[in-house]
């Protein structure tokens, strides 16, 4: 009779438990991030832009000098608005370097993915729940993100320059920023499958849903001829973006199944 014996596998929930403590920094990081736009939308729409309007419409002070209305990049209220639309629009690419890194390509670099599959849940579970975990709070938050970006845009559009065609209020004004958070997570995951290493994945995650970004305008701008309005041709986008996404999540199954069997 052995003195020592086997440890029992952790059980799926234990499983669970434990992918989100592993990435609960990263959650705390797109807590931050989002209450930080938040916090700097509200800004704009309660105070800086009524004190610029305030501003504007004050033609003449009480001495007949003119106000004194000081502006800078950092202060003006459009200035700060595309900045925060750059931001949203651009933030798919963090999400795929961190997905392709830390969630995917960490774990199959050192092993414990093989790990987890020979004691606990089998390689698509495993695959899976990484997802669910992820998608969950960025769906969350991507979507709340979007609604605020939406009604500050659609409250003060008299006093914002920026025209919806363009990407850095097209693409946070509506579903469009979490479908392209979901691609983000899709293609991190099929990059991180594929190179099995967690520098490479991340690079590679984070060029391809750059390059996607960037193109992604090709793609729906002819939808301006047949479509009419901003929410026909969002929607139309939106629906694009969750193809793509969901044609990524496949081939991460597929190649994960294909180098598991």
């Amino acid at each position: 009779m052995t003195a020592l014996s086997a440890a029992p596998a952790p059980g799926p929930a234990a499983a669970q438990r434990s992918l989100r403590r592993l990435h609960r920094p990263a959650l705390l990081v797109w807590t931050a991030f989002g209450l930080l736009v938040t916090g700097w939308l509200l800004w704009l729409h309660f105070s800086e832009l009524p004190a610029e309007r305030a501003c504007l419409g004050f033609h003449h002070s009480a001495d007949g000098n003119l106000p004194t209305c000081v502006y800078s990049a950092f202060t003006d209220a459009n200035n700060i608005f595309n900045f925060l639309g750059e931001a949203l629009s651009y933030s798919a690419v963090a999400v795929a370097a961190w997905a392709g890194a830390a969630l995917i390509g960490r774990e199959l670099e050192s092993g414990t993915a093989k790990l987890a599959w020979t004691q606990s849940v089998s390689p698509a579970r495993w695959l899976a729940g990484k997802l669910i975990v992820a998608a969950v709070p960025l769906l969350a938050g991507g979507g709340l993100l979007a609604l605020f970006f939406g009604w500050v845009w659609t409250s003060d559009q008299d006093d914002l320059v920026t025209n919806w065609t363009w990407d850095r209020v097209f693409i946070p004004r509506g579903p469009l920023l979490p479908a392209l958070l979901l691609l983000g997570l899709a293609v991190g995951a099929l990059a991180g499958i594929a190179l099995r290493r967690t520098l490479p994945a991340l690079a590679v995650a984070a060029a391809v849903t750059l390059v996607i970004r960037l193109y992604l305008r090709a793609a729906w701008l002819p939808l301006h001829g047949p479509l009419h309005g901003f929410w026909a041709v969002h929607l139309t986008a939106t629906a694009m973006v969750l193809a793509a996404a969901a044609a990524a999540v496949v081939g991460a199954f597929s190649l994960l199944r294909h180098r598991t069997r």
